[in-house]
């Protein structure tokens, strides 16, 4: 075991104003399985390429081990992943990583453009975890795995060791991970164990903050009424030094002169515990991640029953794009479609929506329906946010104000949207949603990159909600809280 030494970190995008580290210092030892956690845009993938020494920086980064970073470069798309195994690593250890994955072997002997994006992490993963002596950096591994295929992730790192993970899905990090780095509003922190431990112990330290906040808060108050007492009295006792009687208070200069000088020791030692206090108050909280009450506007129906499909199959010319499913939706359900990747979820969505897709069974939609759709991609996303709102024709002060209660802040306002990480572009089309008045929301995989804390925002917000939904959604936690039925194909 060695360990990795980042002392004085500083970083700064070229042409920003704000760093985005600043004279950051840590140390983690090369066996551990460290989860990475942060809000989207706060520097989880930066931090992974300042380690890799892509990127120029002030301070320094000492490790004894090399960094390896998940997802590899792919070369050549018409070649087979066989064909660009680097010359170090031997084929029975990638075979044997492959098993451990629960993975076909005859992955290795695919043209890449022919696999699936699950497919892919697996032959990442494998190739990767043969370099025995690697430090691996893991960025967001799951985006295209299903929740049989996180579980079988969640296992597979479970028996590993020596990597950064960065993640999104608490599930996985409850998993597998042994720590936790977390980067914060005021600076980074490391923690012993996993994200729900990590969360418990942060839900705790808010809760004590606040509470010593409003004691502060309280004693800042009696101080400042204590002062204006005393100013008061300090201000009569000073006019009877110019021979003025003042509330009876009959004039001598000696006495007076020793008089106001207590008073005014005093008023000054309670303006310095008053500015203590306040100090102290404003060192609590500034961790504290806010995730401020969001409301949703749904429509309501004319008709409870919203939404039908009797033995419904999607076929793409001869061959099945789905199981045979059977469902209804009445309002106030929210449905999940739950199945392995391919099995035709989002094929299910789009039928729903009306796209003409080849199938047999019935569909049956209720009239003049308004829906509210999340596609899985941002492709496409450009421009200003307000000139986005316009476009979509929605309340544009409303879709701003969402975003902010998402963490976007000021700069990001100002942006091209096709500058956003692919968290914030996500969270773009989620705002735009909850912005729009709708009888039926329908999400494809609304939470790929989208950090925890908005992840446990937007559950909060649909459960204290009526709306009407349809989703596909791999993260287990997110399903498990949210769903009030599950459709499993």
């Amino acid at each position: 075991m060695s360990q990795i030494q980042v002392s004085n970190l500083t970083f700064t995008y070229e042409g920003s104003y704000d760093a985005v580290f600043q004279d950051v210092s840590f140390q983690i030892d090369t066996d551990w399985k460290l989860g990475l956690i942060g809000r989207n845009g706060r520097g989880k993938t930066t931090l992974l390429r300042l380690l890799l020494g892509v990127c120029p920086y002030q301070g320094t980064i000492k490790s004894s081990v090399p960094f390896e970073y998940f997802p590899m470069k792919i070369e050549d798309e018409e070649e087979c992943p066989m064909d660009q195994l680097p010359g170090d690593v031997p084929l029975w250890k990638v075979r044997r990583e492959l098993s451990l994955m629960e993975a076909d072997e005859g992955l290795l002997y695919r043209p890449f453009y022919t696999l699936s994006g699950g497919e892919r992490t697996r032959i990442m993963m494998a190739v990767l975890f043969s370099r025995e002596t690697d430090f691996l950096l893991i960025d967001e591994p799951t985006n295209h795995l299903d929740l049989q295929a996180r579980a079988q992730m969640g296992e597979y790192l479970k028996k590993k060791k020596g990597f950064i993970l960065v993640s999104h899905d608490r599930n996985l990090l409850d998993q597998c991970v042994d720590h936790i780095l977390s980067i914060n509003k005021e600076g980074l922190e490391i923690q012993k164990g996993n994200f729900t431990s990590w969360n418990e112990n942060r839900m705790k330290r808010d809760a004590f903050e606040a509470a010593e906040n409003e004691k502060h808060r309280r004693e800042i108050k009696r101080l400042e009424k204590a002062a204006g007492k005393t100013a008061v009295w300090s201000d009569k006792v000073e006019k009877t030094k110019n021979g003025q009687k003042v509330s009876g208070v009959k004039p001598d200069k000696g006495h007076i002169g020793a008089q106001a000088a207590k008073m005014m020791q005093r008023s000054k030692n309670l303006k310095q515990r008053r500015q203590a206090e306040i100090e102290q108050k404003s060192a609590l909280l500034k961790n504290k991640e806010t995730t401020f009450e969001l409301k949703l506007q749904p429509l309501d129906y004319h008709k409870n029953r919203i939404l039908m499909m009797d033995n419904v199959q999607i076929y793409y010319g001869d061959n099945p794009g789905s199981p045979q499913v059977s469902f209804s939706v009445e309002q106030g359900d929210r449905i999940a479609l739950c199945g392995r990747n391919g099995s035709g979820k989002s094929s299910i969505l789009k039928l729903i929506l009306g796209l003409n897709l080849s199938h047999t069974g019935q569909v049956q939609r209720g009239s003049q329906l308004k829906i509210s759709y999340v596609p899985q991609d941002t492709d496409g996303l450009a421009g200003k946010l307000k000139d986005y709102a316009r476009s979509e024709e929605i309340e544009e002060s409303r879709f701003l104000a969402i975003l902010n209660k998402l963490d976007f802040h000021g700069a990001q306002f100002e942006k091209d949207m096709k500058d956003f990480s692919q968290g914030q572009k996500k969270k773009v089309l989620l705002a735009r949603s909850l912005c729009e008045e709708a009888h039926l929301y329908i999400w494809d995989e609304p939470l790929n990159y989208i950090d925890v804390f908005s992840r446990m925002q937007i559950e909060e917000l649909l459960c204290g909600s009526n709306l009407t939904m349809i989703f596909v959604e791999h993260d287990r936690a997110f399903t498990e809280k949210i769903a009030t039925k599950q459709v499993l194909l």
